[in-house]
């Protein structure tokens, strides 16, 4: 399997390009603010052919090239109903103090072709597998996207938002809920095996091994304790 990743734009935030090996289709997550460009490189160096985008959730900084990654290749996006506003709205997504400095920058929109995901379902895509998993909190329709172990690989779940190495998503922009995002790591996060590859929408990639051992959202979450870390912090737009 091949995975091309790149952080992009002023929040560098990461997009992967995903394919069984170098010279076949590929599946591009979150193509966010400048990476259409990323993208194109990715693509031509690894001789790939894109066929669809799928997104974790709809913040900017995550869809903001979303319209001309889809267009350049004529595929589809995929997003989860309850953030799909977000691509034709960043402003209403984001809070209007956020919204307004960027509205000058950004030409917002939705693709000719967008397909929406729920929670559960299995997309066979380039001839892989995603499984996906709704994971409310960071935004209302935040999911993740798990890949199965193959061979020697061991299993790959794209987190967006939700899971950061050594923190998670924030949940104070409109849409976050922190209890609830509490609830989605417990229930999408804690049940992955340790050897889980964990590539996340912002930083490093990690393991949910490690997160378990040393992220103290997850530990807590894991302790059944509740509420009691709302200090630390934490990251995403």
């Amino acid at each position: 399997m091949l995975i091309a990743g790149f952080p992009a734009g002023a929040w560098g935030t990461n997009c992967y390009l995903v394919a069984p090996a170098a010279g076949e289709e590929c599946v591009i997550i979150d193509p966010g603010h400048q990476a259409a460009q990323g993208v194109e490189d990715a693509v031509r160096k690894h001789r790939l052919k894109p066929v669809a985008v799928v997104l974790t959730h709809g913040h900017i900084d995550h869809v903001a090239s979303v319209v001309p990654v889809c267009g350049a290749h004529d595929v589809p996006a995929w997003i989860h109903p309850e953030d799909r506003f977000m691509m034709s709205d960043p402003e209403k997504a984001l809070g209007r103090s956020i919204g307004q400095q960027l509205m000058g920058e950004l030409t917002v929109g939705e693709p000719d072709d967008v397909k929406e995901l729920t929670d559960g379902a299995a997309l066979e895509l380039a001839g892989m597998e995603f499984s996906v998993a709704h994971a409310p909190g960071h935004t209302k329709g935040s999911v993740t996207f798990r890949m199965p172990e193959q061979a020697d690989i061991p299993p790959v779940f794209f987190s967006g938002d939700l899971l950061f190495a050594g923190s998670i998503g924030r949940t104070d922009l409109p849409g976050g809920d922190h209890a609830e995002i509490l609830r989605s790591l417990e229930r999408v996060c804690l049940p992955l095996e340790d050897s889980t590859v964990v590539l996340s929408g912002h930083g490093p990639q990690t393991t949910i091994g490690r997160e378990r051992a040393t992220n103290p959202f997850l530990r807590e979450v894991a302790a059944g304790l509740g509420d009691g870390f709302t200090s630390a912090p934490r990251r995403g737009m």
